[in-house]
């Protein structure tokens, strides 16, 4: 099974990423940045791990609040610099693990957290400020491994509390843990803080004694962060400082007795920069890790288990999603009337456009009802192409079938047409003039 072989936990804010970006490693402002992290860069180097799960938040950049999630886990294959106002940094787009991203959603869920997904959303200095300076790209100019992003929601109230997070960290490790691949080494990364607030009067509020007291607690004693609330925290170390929650996701995930190997405190201006390692203090029983394991594969699988055997039936799961998102993608823009009229223009040219293989221009330009749903399309998306196409729901799931638009609607108890078109289009249609005459 999968092995969490450590942990980081540091300070994501911009200062890190303009300081590398700027060649400031020798200015004296800006060296104390540098030298913190050069044992989180040797224990990286030292460890290698495959993966780094790195726990961020969205400064309003790729999640705004017309769709904001408390907890969202990215799913996708490669993951790349956010614009935020000035250009993306100068970095390359760094891989993802899809195959481990999805198992840890699964497993989330099955442990009843209600998990967003997203993918082909770039990562803002939430993620790449810290990242970019920890582990640096390869002389090929890669990065040493792939990620997973869990971003969280902490910038609109409610936000989950300290508590919340913790057990999100303890389901983390459960998930990550009996992930079916011995070899792979994984490295939580906890992002946020320290001390700072950057709104109203209060806008430059730091406190550096409480910065201190929390690296001590996180460590030895965590059970007091848990019972603080926001606004205890807020009162400490700044209302945007409360971010800290997110330290506790990292911290849920390894055990109970850690050892710290570095701890760095640094506070140029607006934010207490912290940066630490720690490794597990806690001896593992590899035959009760075992049974633990195959016990929590069995919780994953329970919901699901036996969907194999329903005929005709293709579940839309993260591996279809993720695997088959560029047509899903394409075929989601449907919903705009500008797209729609390219597509009926001149299709090849939105194909191209999009990247589609050969097989996904074919299945939509035969509109092969069937093919897609084989291939990874969610029906959802059928019935938008159905309805630009002038086809009703009816014709597509006759299709599906196999069965003729008659036969099927044998099996209904009416012969009722309809389409989610909206009224004028399906006015214009030849199955709806039919049907009305």
């Amino acid at each position: 099974m999968a092995r969490i072989i450590g942990a980081i936990a540091s300070s994501h804010t911009p200062t890190i990423g303009f300081a590398l970006d700027a060649n400031k490693q020798n200015d004296a402002v800006w060296a104390p940045i540098f030298k913190a992290y050069e044992p989180v860069r040797q224990w990286l180097d030292d460890k290698k791990p495959d993966v780094l799960l790195v726990v961020y938040n969205d400064h309003v950049t790729s999640f705004f609040f017309d769709h904001y999630s408390a907890f969202a886990l990215g799913i996708g294959e490669e993951w790349r610099p956010a614009d935020e106002g000035g250009g993306a940094r100068d970095l390359p787009a760094v891989g993802g693990h899809a195959a481990l991203a999805r198992h840890i959603g699964q497993s989330l869920v099955a442990d009843e957290f209600d998990m967003s997904f997203f993918q082909g959303k770039p990562l803002d200095h939430g993620c790449f400020s810290p990242l970019s300076i920890m582990w640096p790209q390869t002389k090929e100019g890669g990065w040493p491994g792939t990620i997973v992003p869990l971003q969280c929601g902490v910038l609109q109230f409610p936000v989950p509390s300290a508590r919340r997070c913790f057990k999100l960290g303890q389901a983390l490790r459960r998930a990550i843990e009996s992930y079916p691949d011995d070899d792979l080494k994984v490295a939580i990364v906890a992002t946020g803080g320290l001390s700072h607030q950057v709104h109203g009067e209060r806008c430059g509020f730091n406190n550096t004694s409480w910065d201190n007291e929390f690296l001590d607690l996180f460590e030895k004693d965590p059970e007091v962060i848990l019972n603080m609330t926001q606004a205890e925290l807020a009162k400490l170390g700044g209302w945007e400082g409360a971010e800290i929650i997110m330290w506790m996701i990292m911290r849920g995930a390894m055990p109970a007795r850690i050892n710290c190997l570095h701890r760095e405190y640094y506070l140029p201006s607006m934010t207490g920069i912290a940066v630490a390692v720690y490794e597990s203090d806690v001896a593992v029983d590899p035959a009760r890790q075992a049974r633990a394991n195959a016990e929590h594969l069995a919780h994953i699988g329970h919901q699901t288990a036996g969907a194999e055997e329903l005929e005709g039936t293709y579940p839309f799961t993260l591996e279809r999603s993720v695997a088959h998102y560029r047509i899903n993608r394409y075929l989601h823009q449907l919903i705009q009337p500008d797209f729609r009229a390219r597509f009926l223009a001149d299709p090849d040219a939105t194909y191209e456009e999009a990247g589609l293989t050969q097989e996904e221009r074919d299945l939509i330009s035969r509109r092969d009802w069937r093919g897609m749903i084989r291939y990874g399309v969610i029906f959802f998306l059928l019935e938008k192409l159905g309805a630009v196409v002038g086809v009703s729901n009816l014709h597509i799931y006759a299709a599906m079938r196999g069965e003729s638009l008659e036969d099927f609607q044998k099996t209904r108890n009416t012969k009722a047409l309809y389409s989610v078109a909206g009224k004028g289009a399906a006015d214009t249609v030849d199955w709806n003039k039919d049907n009305k005459s």
